[in-house]
């Protein structure tokens, strides 16, 4: 009795909830806000998550705010307990390698050894397994022979109801400027620094198309928003390193709607500023996406 006493009084003591906040903050779960619409359709803007932080292996712990490590990288993969690693279409918290001090979230589209294409019709995905696994895990409809290699054209898409493309798939077209700046300016080879290129992916002259395609080294994932559209991802700066993974979103614990919420008018009408989003609250992103599947299917 001495001892839980003794436990009760110094989980009750400033030193004691301190040393908890932070247990909690550096191990378990940490909160996060979206300020973008990179993941629209399933995630918003102004959605505040609370991120899964031992989903991937356990995290080296950072300061809040300053993204300060408070230990050092021992095994050189950014944690201190590896864990498995983010699988094809999970939802993942991590660190963009150009700016090292931002959480980002998208979707997980390819993992080590897979290769992408991106089309003006969308994204296509060769598994490292090979044709065999493509041909016996998704529908015969969705499957393209691009490269002498059977792509599965996007293999998320009847899972996860929010992946969309919001203006006829203008990113292409986006991409597809940078890459003919890219050909006036001698930026040609797949070994071209990417940042210098503003584009992380090879443009492909394929059947007479212009494509654009990226195989994923080892260890690394390829991050695409749900909202194909507006987002700034892998497709811009490039596949992610294992150790810049943190987690993956575990519940939302609050939703406003901010000045860039479309949906509610708030980048019209200012008393739409900041309401609350009550159906959001406290769901899960499994949950969303089921309440969206669901609601599509009515």
């Amino acid at each position: 009795m001495k001892f839980l006493k003794s436990v009760y009084n110094f989980c009750a003591s400033w030193t004691g909830t301190i040393i908890i906040v932070l247990f909690v903050i550096f191990f378990v779960a940490q909160a996060f806000v979206i300020p973008s619409r990179s993941m629209v359709g399933t995630l918003y803007e102004g959605d505040m998550l609370f991120v899964k932080k031992f989903s991937y292996g356990i995290p080296i712990p950072k300061i809040p705010w300053i993204e300060l490590p408070i230990l050092p990288d021992f095994k050189g993969n950014g944690h201190l307990l590896a864990g498995k690693r983010p699988q094809r279409g999970d939802i993942v918290i991590f660190i963009p390698p150009h700016e090292p001090k931002t959480y980002y979230v998208k979707r997980n589209f390819a993992v080590g050894g897979d290769e992408v294409i991106f089309t003006q019709n969308g994204f296509y995905l060769h598994p490292y397994e090979g044709d065999d696994y493509v041909q016996s895990h998704y529908e015969s409809s969705r499957i393209v022979v691009m490269m002498d290699k059977k792509f599965v054209f996007e293999p998320y898409s009847q899972d996860h109801p929010g992946i969309h493309y919001s203006n006829g798939n203008s990113s292409y077209f986006v991409m597809a400027n940078i890459a003919q700046e890219s050909f006036n300016n001698g930026f040609l080879g797949a070994n071209d620094d990417p940042n210098r290129r503003g584009i992380a992916m090879m443009p492909l002259n394929l059947d007479g198309e212009l494509v654009f395609y990226k195989k994923i080294s080892p260890d690394e994932f390829f991050m695409i928003g749900d909202n194909r559209d507006d987002s700034n991802d892998s497709r811009f700066w490039g596949s992610i390193p294992y150790k810049n993974v943190v987690g993956k979103p575990w519940f939302i614990y609050f939703s406003i709607n901010l000045k860039n919420s479309v949906e509610a008018g708030a980048d019209k009408n200012p008393k739409a500023l900041f309401t609350i989003r009550w159906k959001r609250m406290f769901k899960t992103v499994e949950g969303l996406e089921k309440q969206l599947g669901e609601k599509a299917g009515t």
